[in-house]
């Protein structure tokens, strides 16, 4: 490892991307979108046809159900080997890659692709790890991704991981000086996925980077900007693809299991992944909204109420959740609330509520949806506030992780596309 990075949990890798490949072709989006559009994983077929394809080497998760899915894992790992022994790929030793990705809006996200040290991650709530996970991990979400990553000889990310970065010091200087960097691609990404740009750092600028990553995990800095005395530094919290973060996770704690502290010395120690800043201006977060079907609305707004003492009508001091049924719209404040945000506040009530009481739940983007569906009979609907970019680290901090839906962070074709790819057996 580059010792400027050590203890840092992030750090160059030894990237390989392909030599001659047209790379429209060979970039995938991440294998977790379109799990219910069947067609869109079917034109992205009809667009590789025969060339060299990342979609050869991942599992779209439209597919986990599909009765030759061993099959479909077995030819991935088969065309994992084959394009490292036809030396498909060119390897950058010890890179970090500084990237522009357009997206769907014209917006700019700027990235840094690099791999974090699975043994500083932990996706366990209240964890102290140095990189965590924002939401809660669904256990039985890892065991089909393992199956595909145990066998694997490379690695390719679709994982985004947060820094929370207001001052811009860490990625945000490398965008004037791209012109003493070494370009390794610049491409359009297929089926409206946009345009990314990539660029080689120099030795200067890594070392610029792990200074700047250094003095964001300083413990008085970490104090001074949540406030929480003596709480254990969070450099890193998910963004994307946590579960197959946690996958890699899994299988590296299955490595130690079986060869003990030489497990350390594996690439698998490590995962691939694209570092965004929190604060970046094209990544919006994006409310997830409540809807409610099956109920009695003023029942359910009598039982909010009475789950928290002091609760009442109307917009004041504390969590303030707006709902909307028929054609009535209406808020409730809750005081004090013991939990950091209103998503929490909602969904607490929501979990207990359902255990005792059976109603239709589903989770929606956009306030006009809601309210379209919330004007059917026997349905209700919460609007929920977007949380600021700020809230996010404090919160993971305090409250352990979100809850689940918090936010959506873009649209599925602004997803990470799969371009880079890491040995890691």
């Amino acid at each position: 490892m580059n010792n400027q990075f050590e203890n840092l949990g992030f750090s160059p890798a030894d990237i390989l991307l392909p030599k001659d490949a047209d790379m429209t072709k060979w970039a995938v989006v991440a294998c977790d979108q379109f799990t219910s559009e069947p067609e869109y994983w079917e034109e992205v077929e009809k667009i590789v046809g025969d060339a060299p394809s990342a979609r050869r080497l991942i599992l779209p998760e439209a597919h986990l159900n599909d009765a030759d899915v061993e099959d479909q894992i077995k030819a991935i790992n088969k065309t994992m080997e084959e394009y490292l022994k036809e030396d498909i790929f060119t390897v950058y030793p010890d890179a970090l890659i500084y990237i522009e990705r357009s997206q769907s809006d014209g917006s700019i996200r700027h990235g840094l692709i690099g791999k974090v040290d699975l043994d500083c991650y932990d996706f366990t709530p209240g964890s102290g790890a140095l990189i965590r996970a924002t939401e809660g991990t669904v256990l039985d979400r890892i065991p089909p991704r393992v199956r595909v990553r145990k066998d694997a000889p490379i690695e390719l990310p679709h994982i985004m991981v947060l820094i929370d970065n207001p001052e811009k010091t860490v990625i945000e200087p490398l965008t004037a000086d791209t012109a003493s960097m070494q370009p390794v691609y610049d491409f359009d990404l297929m089926m409206n996925g946009g345009h990314i740009k990539g660029w080689l750092l120099n030795n200067d600028q890594k070392a610029a980077v792990a200074a700047a990553l250094k003095a964001l995990a300083a413990p008085e800095v970490q104090e001074a900007k949540y406030g929480l005395k003596d709480a254990a530094p969070l450099l890193y919290a998910m963004g994307d693809g946590n579960h197959s973060l946690a996958t890699a996770k899994r299988c590296f704690e299955d490595l130690k299991e079986k060869l003990g502290d030489k497990a350390y010395e594996s690439p698998a120690r490590y995962a691939l992944v694209e570092l965004v800043n929190n604060h970046d201006d094209a990544l919006v977060f994006e409310p997830i909204h409540r809807i409610l079907f099956r109920v009695n609305p003023k029942e359910i707004l009598d039982a909010f109420k009475a789950a928290y003492p002091g609760a009442y009508e109307g917009v004041g001091e504390g969590h303030v959740i707006r709902y909307c049924y028929g054609n009535t719209e209406g808020a409730i404040t809750v005081p004090n609330p013991t939990v950091q945000l209103e998503v929490g506040t909602l969904q607490n009530f929501l979990d207990a509520f359902r255990k005792h009481r059976d109603f239709g739940l589903d989770y929606i983007h956009g306030d006009e949806t809601v309210r379209r569906l919330a004007a059917e009979d026997h349905a209700l609907g919460f609007l929920l506030p977007p949380m600021g970019k700020e809230q996010l680290f404090k919160t993971v901090m305090a409250d352990g992780v979100l809850p689940r839906k918090t936010f959506s962070m873009g649209h599925a074709q602004d997803k990470r596309y799969y371009i880079e790819a890491r040995k890691i057996k």
